[in-house]
């Protein structure tokens, strides 16, 4: 049987790692004015890097729950 660090703890490196330096580009991209959220073509992208990120994060997590558990 899997242990705690052989699966979840990739995971939680990967995303909460990880999405400490998502943010990070995030908040480099609004402070730097790359994004124009008075656009509507800006703000649909930027609602789907949000949503992409956690999206995978999702996906990856059932995947690994399926794979230890069923």
């Amino acid at each position: 049987m899997p242990t705690f660090f052989n699966s979840w703890l990739p995971f939680l490196y990967l995303y909460i790692g990880g999405g400490i330096f998502f943010l990070a580009g995030l908040i480099l991209i609004r402070k730097t004015k790359a994004i124009d959220m008075r656009l509507k073509r800006d703000r649909f992208w930027w609602r789907v890097m949000i949503f992409g990120y956690f999206y995978f994060a999702l996906f990856h997590a059932i995947l690994i729950i399926a794979a230890l558990y069923w």
